[in-house]
């Protein structure tokens, strides 16, 4: 009982804090004079992917040998997993909530180059940091590493420059920490968003040890627990920043949330698990990164071809998660 009002705490302080930032990371936005896909995929990506970014280095660095491994990894590789998934199905959820507010429904208002390009990434540089449990030398796995923290920051490069000084002057929600103020500092602006975050982060751990304790009842192994159990506390700063702009109609700011923080998930950190491990991934590791990749090229898919995005292609990355629950709880994948 007490580790259920915990968690229902921490969910709070969870979404109290993605509402904080989300309105702190429109306005640094606008004062850094971004463009809305740059505050989507970098901005607001990396800074809610900071919670689930500390645990497989914590993991790897603290968690002392093969569990402490086995624990890093199953973290790397649960993030992009749940985004390209769970949180996809989500988002899709909410478009479909927000309908009555859509005239163009079920077409999003989604800037489809900017997602395009997320989604491109994501689908080269997660192949290919899978791909590089496959060779056998110390030195080619690091040159992949190597190569996959140039391809993030050239990502980010890209995202930057191609849209600062494009941003549209739109009306925004006064800022929280200066409700009075129609310009307020950038000093005030950057504290609202660490301030935030630290809403964010430290709801995340709370939510953390009490689905840890929980599931250790199902006696799941470290690997499995790490890869589903932990991103599902610490993606949702995403999934809550995601449903507060879809219901704002700022699909791309939504969506690049997502997309934005499965680069950054797909590239650093799996660079960081190979630099500092054995980068050996099991069969259900190598499942798991399938089912990603298959998930976020539906989506690709539709959007290289179509030209458009509709929330019923982001909900059938459900059915990949559940995919994977089933196998892990059929025992198929241990």
């Amino acid at each position: 009982m007490v580790d259920l009002v915990l968690l229902l705490i921490s969910l709070g302080v969870i979404l109290l804090g993605a509402e904080v930032f989300t309105n702190g990371v429109e306005w640094l936005g606008k004062k850094l004079n971004l463009g809305e896909g740059a505050v989507g995929s970098i901005l607001a990506a990396v800074g809610t992917a900071l919670p689930e970014s500390m645990i497989p280095v914590v993991a790897i660095l603290l968690g002392g040998g093969h569990v402490g491994e086995e624990v890093g990894i199953g973290a790397i590789l649960g993030a992009p997993f749940m985004l390209s998934t769970l949180a996809f199905f989500i988002t899709g959820v909410a478009v479909i909530a927000y309908r009555g507010r859509r005239p163009d429904f079920p077409r999003m208002r989604l800037n489809t180059v900017i997602m395009g390009r997320d989604l491109r990434f994501f689908l080269l540089v997660y192949a290919i940091a899978i791909l590089a449990a496959l060779l056998k030398t110390h030195l080619w796995k690091q040159i992949v590493a190597f190569f996959l923290a140039i391809a993030y920051f050239t990502y980010a490069y890209l995202t930057v420059t191609q849209e600062s000084g494009n941003n549209e002057e739109e009306e925004l929600h006064p800022l929280y920490f200066a409700r009075r103020s129609e310009d307020p500092s950038l000093g005030l602006v950057v504290l609202q968003v660490l301030v935030a975050l630290g809403l964010i982060i430290g709801g995340a751990r709370i939510f953390v040890r009490g689905v840890e304790h929980l599931s250790s009842l199902l006696g799941v192994p470290a690997f499995v627990l790490s890869l589903i159990i932990a991103p599902i506390a610490t993606e949702l700063p995403e999934k809550f920043n995601s449903i507060i702009w879809i219901g704002k109609g700022k699909d791309t700011l939504a969506l690049g949330n997502i997309t934005g923080a499965m680069v950054f998930q797909s590239s650093l950190l799996p660079a960081l698990g190979i630099t500092m491990t054995s980068w050996d991934l099991t069969p259900g590791a190598m499942i798991s990164a399938a089912l990603a990749i298959l998930s976020a090229g539906m989506v690709f898919w539709q959007i290289r071809r179509k030209k458009y995005l509709t929330p019923y292609t982001l909900m059938s990355g459900g059915a990949f998660y559940m995919v994977f629950v089933i196998l892990v709880f059929s025992g198929i994948i241990r």
